[in-house]
């Protein structure tokens, strides 16, 4: 215990010499480090303050926040503080990506009594993760919380089709079942988001109703020919 006094007076002697962006740098590091030698493995155990300017919003978030609820975050944050991190990824380039906290962020950015207080710094836990599985990530936070935005979903199912995931992936990775995973790419609109669909009997019923002029070739799914043909009046 005594050995800790000691370094906790050399941090605090270090930081009284430093300017403020040495200090941001500095404590990041230390936390960084001491993080390496702790029981706990999870992203949250480690949280650094990043320049606001190094931050960016993703492309694929579904989640979408009504000016009420936004202004209700504003005075969350402006009562509590900065409660829970920002998510975040680590570019090549040395900006991060948000995989979860939007809002959160455009709190920080867009109130100047918050930006102010942080120093226009924000609260951010890293993981490191390829793009399907940050973008799995984004939407089992917004589906956690119960909001996100239905289009943009399908959206997101599609690209992660395009990227090989089976419906099996799909549902285990997003929490979804097989049903809202068709519904899903019902809603794209799209044949090839149903590229790797395992089909039921009433399969043959949809392509009757929806690809009459295409159906009934030899050999051939309609469903899977990669042709980006619109389906009107899915639902």
């Amino acid at each position: 215990m005594n050995n800790i006094k000691e370094i906790i007076k050399i941090i605090r002697r270090d930081l009284e010499s430093m300017s403020f962006e040495e200090q941001v740098s500095y404590l990041n590091e230390l936390r960084t480090q001491i993080s390496q030698f702790s029981p706990f493995s999870e992203p949250v155990d480690t949280v650094l303050w990043i320049p606001i300017e190094k931050i960016q919003a993703n492309t694929y978030n579904p989640n979408r926040v009504a000016q009420p609820e936004m202004k209700l975050l504003y005075e969350s944050i402006k009562s509590d503080g900065y409660t829970q991190p920002i998510v975040a990824y680590r570019l090549e380039n040395g900006n991060y990506e948000i995989v979860d906290g939007f809002h959160r962020n455009r709190v920080g950015r867009e109130f100047k009594d918050i930006k102010e207080r942080i120093n226009a710094h924000l609260p951010l836990t890293i993981i490191d993760k390829p793009l399907d599985e940050r973008m799995g990530s984004t939407i089992r936070h917004n589906r956690a919380r119960g909001t996100h935005h239905i289009r943009s979903m399908s959206d997101i199912v599609l690209d992660l089709v395009r990227q090989g995931w089976s419906d099996e992936k799909i549902c285990q990775k997003l929490g979804m079942d097989k049903d809202e995973v068709l519904r899903l790419k019902q809603i794209s609109g799209l044949k090839e988001a149903f590229t790797n669909h395992v089909f039921s009997k009433s399969w043959d019923d949809f392509e009757t109703r929806y690809y009459p002029e295409e159906k009934g070739k030899v050999n051939k799914t309609v469903a899977k020919k990669p042709i980006r043909k619109r389906i009107s009046n899915i639902n």
